[in-house]
């Protein structure tokens, strides 16, 4: 299992690296844009863009409290960025469970998905959908309020 903050480290000490040398050698403006570049890399796959990530149990918990959907994600993966993204400022209203962190959570998703781990899984009254529209996860918010 990879610590989630690795991967954005990784982008950042590379791109430094990249740009120190292209500074040397006298590129400074590409050195600057390269250094941009990764640094949007690492911003990108950082699970600091999704909201605080609860343990499986207590987002079923939530869940089933308010009737808000659970989404299980992992950072480095594109499609839960999409999601991520492409959901804004209502992406808070979901309860987040990052299945590197939480042991119990990538057993859900390897339970909700033939025993592989793809996310993001978003489950609703207990019923899973992996890789959902984005306008399907909207109109189940809606339907929780």
């Amino acid at each position: 299992m990879m610590r989630p903050w690795i991967l954005p480290l990784l982008f950042v000490l590379c791109g430094s690296f990249v740009a120190a040398g292209l500074v040397l050698s006298g590129s400074p403006g590409t050195a600057a844009g390269l250094l941009a570049a990764f640094l949007a890399l690492a911003g990108v796959n950082s699970p600091l863009i999704f909201p605080r990530s609860v343990g499986a149990a207590e987002a079923q918990r939530r869940s089933a409290v308010d009737g808000r959907p659970v989404v299980y994600w992992r950072p480095g993966c594109k499609y839960c960025i999409r999601l991520r993204v492409r959901l804004g400022r209502s992406a808070h209203r979901l309860h987040w469970v990052d299945i590197w962190r939480d042991p119990a959570g990538a057993a859900a998703v390897r339970a909700a998905n033939d025993g592989n781990e793809t996310v993001p899984t978003v489950v609703v009254s207990g019923r899973p959908r992996t890789n959902p529209d984005v306008e399907w996860v909207r109109e189940q918010l809606s339907r929780s309020m």
